[in-house]
């Protein structure tokens, strides 16, 4: 099945320009650090293509490497050369910073399925730019909520050196009551933490929240159960989701979690997804996947309605968001950023795999900081 799916996605990739009505851009990390989160998005957005059973919509589909020199590149040539109407994908805020300002001010319409930085919530808000995910700063909010909730005092934060990571720290802490035992920003794809280990061993903290998305948070994870050090651990989903969980293991185990996302959401359409991707794909879907299909559904359902060409009417339609989220009920706040619940999730072994279950709700239809200085 995999395989019959994969090939039908590369014949629509390579569908003539001339026969499509509609043309998607999609940029995202699909090799080196990080592939993971990329590749995720990019099947949740193409399981949800293939269930529409649309033959006008092509999508051309590249691989940024992470590298935000590349991604620039790519945008310039699928807005100059392959004319996009909508463009999406990219996981990284420092790529999404390079990318999306100067795509939206061309006329293209961007959906992001998972990069939400803060300047592009805020005074950098633009009317084409919808985050379908979350703003950077949310499921970090929520985990000061948690940790308030826990009752936890003193609390050493680490995250990497990017706006991803400022966002995050930021987010705790607007959130967050107790005092701050350590902050540390650390490099971007870093790999070794000793040296951070070490400091929240000597720091006097008695938890620990942390932001590393991708391999780092793999990295940090074994270290840091290898290192003797038991103070709780709390963060956000991007260090304890699916495609993550599988390599960090019993290290895992116990550790809660925030997300908008989880496969125990329960509603028809997360239940459809959850069973269509792992028959599709012979994996468990990820918050990345989850936020690619909605990502495919929320354009699918402005389509329905207008054609980006009719770049008012279709913006209307993006707005309205008619389109059944696997989250449930969904809606954006006035500067296109969701308002939504954000839950509290604990890692769990189902079997021989790791998983996440839903434990509580961090914080409820919830919206982000920045919406009041956006000024469309």
């Amino acid at each position: 099945m995999k395989n019959l799916f994969i090939a039908a996605a590369i014949a629509a990739l390579t569908t003539s320009a001339a026969s499509a009505d509609v043309k998607v851009g999609m940029i995202t990390t699909l090799s080196g650090g990080g592939a993971g989160l990329g590749i995720d998005v990019r099947d949740g957005f193409m399981l949800a293509m293939g269930q529409s059973g649309r033959d006008d919509i092509e999508v051309v589909i590249e691989d940024d490497q992470r590298k935000p020199d590349i991604a620039v590149q790519l945008s310039d040539k699928m807005i100059q050369s392959e004319r996009v109407d909508v463009m999406t994908g990219i996981i990284w805020s420092n790529l999404a910073m390079a990318v999306v300002p100067a795509a939206v001010n061309q006329g293209v319409f961007y959906l992001s399925p998972n990069a939400g930085p803060s300047p592009l919530a805020g005074k950098g808000c633009h009317k084409n730019y919808f985050n379908v995910a979350w703003q950077n700063d949310n499921l970090h909010e929520a985990a000061g909520a948690h940790a308030n909730g826990v009752g936890y005092e003193n609390s050493f934060i680490i995250a990497p050196n990017y706006p991803a990571g400022i966002d995050a720290l930021t987010g705790y802490k607007r959130f967050f009551d107790g005092e701050l035992a350590g902050e540390v920003y650390t490099k971007l794809g870093q790999t070794d933490y000793a040296a951070e280990i070490a400091q929240v061993r000597a720091s006097g903290a008695d938890s620990v929240f942390f932001f590393l998305p991708g391999g780092m948070g793999i990295s940090f994870l074994k270290q840091y159960a290898d290192s003797g050090v038991e103070l709780p651990v709390v963060g956000p989903a991007f260090s304890f989701d699916q495609g993550i969980l599988q390599a960090v293991g019993d290290a895992a185990l116990g550790v809660v979690n925030t997300s908008q996302w989880n496969k125990d959401i329960d509603n028809p359409t997360n239940a459809a997804f959850v069973e269509s991707f792992q028959a599709e794909y012979g994996r468990l879907p990820s918050l990345y996947a989850s936020q690619g299909f909605d990502t495919a559904n929320l354009l699918l359902s402005a389509l329905a309605m207008a054609e980006p060409s009719d770049a008012d009417a279709f913006r209307e339609a993006l707005r309205a968001a008619k389109f059944d989220s696997t989250r449930g009920e969904f809606a954006f706040g006035p500067n296109h950023h969701p308002v939504q619940s954000i839950y509290a999730r604990e890692v769990i072994k189902e079997g021989d795999v790791y998983t996440n279950k839903i434990i509580g709700t961090a914080l409820e239809n919830h919206s982000d900081a920045y919406a009041a200085d956006c000024k469309m």
